[in-house]
């Protein structure tokens, strides 16, 4: 599958999906909210309609799973080989408060993981994709040649913890002060959206724990880019201490599974670098 992707072509759209978004941006929108209290913008709407039409164009035989569109029935999901994960803006509170940290994210899956993934980041321009087995590479709109990234960071930096800027629970906040019985030079950075992940890709954070819902299109797109930088986002397990997260232990640990008859995740710890 992954031979038949036209990468460049995908790219574009991405970076189309971002200049519908963005003229939505420059306006003062509505904003509906949820049976879940989550807010919805036309901006959510207009880019899952620009994605959806453009990949079944594309790819007319693969399925989609999106955040914006009626979600099919597990007893007919379970036999998929391969489809798409997209969330049309991951950070929607982000995008209302016109912060810039939104992104479109869309991911290839096999069975119950992503193969080829891309983030867009469309206020910063800042478009990171990764295909399995390949590598994870962040490329500027501007830009015609894309940076492979790498997690890892040299030795003695400062801890950096990523949190949630709009859902940051004590749990995690307990979690985070906990490391202070392994690390000194802890801090704190809240960010929004998928750009957390993406930054442990390029080595700007060392760990994100969620103990708060998220869905498998919040993460399908930006877990591979994180892997495949040297990375990993884990299931939590309330068993290993905040600063086990960091050394061998992890090796045991289970990875976040998609296409799963409830496509809610468990609480995860994401870590810049696997043991």
């Amino acid at each position: 599958m992954l031979k038949d992707l036209e990468i460049q072509r995908l790219k574009e759209i991405l970076f189309e999906a971002g200049s519908l978004v963005m003229e939505i941006y420059a306006e003062d929108f509505s904003v509906e909210y949820k049976e879940d209290h989550s807010p919805l913008t036309q901006a959510d709407l207009a880019a899952n309609d620009f994605l959806c039409t453009k990949l079944q164009e594309l790819y007319p035989h693969i399925p989609i799973i999106s955040e914006e569109s009626a979600q099919i029935p597990y007893i007919q999901r379970k036999e998929w080989e391969y489809y798409w994960c997209i969330d049309p803006i991951d950070g929607t509170k982000e995008f209302v408060d016109k912060n810039g940290e939104f992104t479109i994210n869309v991911a290839l899956m096999q069975k119950s993981a992503p193969i080829f993934s891309l983030v867009y980041a469309p206020v910063f321009g800042d478009l990171y994709y990764a295909i399995k087995g390949v590598g994870a590479y962040k490329q500027n709109k501007e830009q015609k040649q894309p940076q492979k990234l790498s997690s890892k960071k040299e030795q003695n930096k400062e801890c950096i913890a990523l949190i949630s800027r709009s859902r940051h629970t004590a749990i995690t906040q307990e979690f985070i002060d906990a490391l202070l019985g392994c690390r000194e030079d802890v801090s704190n950075q809240a960010v929004g959206s998928s750009l957390k992940f993406c930054m442990m890709a390029e080595g700007e954070g060392d760990i994100y724990p969620k103990f708060a819902l998220t869905m498998e299109w919040d993460t399908a797109a930006a877990h591979l880019i994180l892997q495949e930088s040297g990375g990993e986002i884990f299931v939590h397990d309330e068993s290993l201490s905040p600063c086990e997260y960091f050394g061998e232990k992890t090796k045991g640990l289970t990875p976040l599974q998609y296409n799963k008859e409830d496509l809610s995740n468990p609480n995860f710890i994401a870590v810049s670098v696997r043991a």
